[in-house]
């Protein structure tokens, strides 16, 4: 069945964020006097949340709770410096509006919420779904089928769009179908998506 409601990572497939993650994560490594690292770097770090972002970026001994709080204090300041729609997603927004369409993300709800604000995006997304608390996260099927009870979809309409083999388990768990983003910052560790998009624009042919 060809999916009509479509739920989509954010990092590194709505938008490209890489350059303010990276940003944010060289200013708190430079306090402590630690080199910066290069966004490929960095993107190998992306996909499961803001504490194992900063987990990854700095040594075992420096993580706290605490460290995690300053960096989240950091990006929020550099939020939209340099953070972009990727090419054809808002094409594909556009073209899809009036769909069920939703946001399942392991970013912080007040930090997704406000780019998809400045992007002009919320409008066309019913639901954000993100990674705050003790919520499970992706790869845990349970964002994804929050998403589906709060757009009231069954699990064969809809489609789980992302760049990391987290959305593909979630999606898989969950009974959805799976899209994988080739053009963002994670890989799909061997999974078998549904669909494959090699670039944003891909995804309106996939999903026309």
């Amino acid at each position: 069945m060809q999916p009509n409601t479509f739920l989509f990572d954010l990092d590194g497939t709505l938008i490209d964020s890489l350059p303010d993650l990276t940003t944010a994560l060289n200013l708190l490594r430079g306090e402590l006097s630690l080199p910066p690292l290069d966004r490929s770097e960095t993107a190998r770090m992306i996909g499961d949340g803001a504490t194992m972002l900063v987990r990854r970026a700095t040594p075992s001994e420096s993580f706290s709770a605490q460290r995690v709080q300053r960096f989240l204090d950091i990006y929020r300041a550099h939020l939209l410096d340099e953070t972009r729609l990727f090419p054809g997603i808002d094409q594909f927004l556009m073209r899809h509006q009036g769909h069920r369409m939703a946001v399942v993300t392991n970013k912080p709800y007040d930090l997704s919420l406000a780019i998809l604000c400045e992007l002009g995006l919320d409008a066309f997304f019913s639901a954000l779904i993100a990674g705050d608390g003790r919520r499970a996260k992706k790869p845990d099927p349970e964002p994804v089928l929050e998403a589906l009870r709060e757009l009231e979809c069954a699990p064969q309409q809809a489609v789980m769009i992302g760049d990391h083999h987290t959305d593909l388990r979630a999606g898989k768990a969950a009974g959805v179908q799976t899209c994988f983003c080739a053009f963002g910052y994670g890989h799909d560790d061997g999974l078998s998506p549904d669909y494959r998009a090699e670039t944003g624009t891909d995804l309106l042919r996939l999903f026309p």
